[in-house]
């Protein structure tokens, strides 16, 4: 697998687009249809994800053989990187490319000083939740953050040890 950084205006397209396809697959028995919509308008639009860039998120592309597998987006903080993102095309799951992620992030870690990875999943997210605990990440708590307009992300934060 490869791992391409994104920086421009067609690499934030792309990945725009590789979100509305991954989150109208996967998230709506989850969250429902209104709440995916709600938050990919918040969240994945190419003006959503060039403000994360400037405040200081890092966009990778996964790749295989030029072929798109999925995304991911992290945040250098105090002691750890936040994996804000990684999403994987239906296609594509359960051949080892969120494996290779996280490796790829732990890496990303070392080099700028950081000891773990840290991230948020839904509570009801089981299929990410078994993933990420196969990975060897550690269930560290409950998080509810309200998005607005009456949404909320009710999410359990999980830590890797790199």
């Amino acid at each position: 697998m490869q791992v391409k950084e994104i920086y421009t205006p067609n690499d934030i397209l792309e990945v725009s687009t590789l979100a509305h396809a991954i989150w109208r697959e996967y998230y709506p028995p989850i969250i429902g249809k209104e709440q995916v919509e709600y938050m990919l308008q918040k969240f994945q639009t190419p003006k959503a994800i060039l403000a994360n860039i400037n405040e200081g998120y890092d966009y990778f592309i996964l790749l295989e053989q030029n072929h798109q597998v999925g995304y991911c987006c992290v945040q250098k903080r105090a002691h750890t990187l936040f994996v804000s993102k990684l999403y994987i095309q239906k296609k594509d799951r359960q051949k080892g490319y969120a494996k290779a992620c996280v490796d790829f992030l732990c890496t990303l870690a070392h080099e700028n000083g950081l000891s773990s990875l840290s991230l948020s999943v839904n509570k009801n997210n089981l299929l990410a939740i078994k993933a990420y605990t196969a990975l060897g990440f550690v269930n560290t708590g409950a998080l509810v953050q309200d998005i607005q307009e009456g949404y909320v992300m009710d999410d359990y934060s999980f830590e890797l040890g790199c």
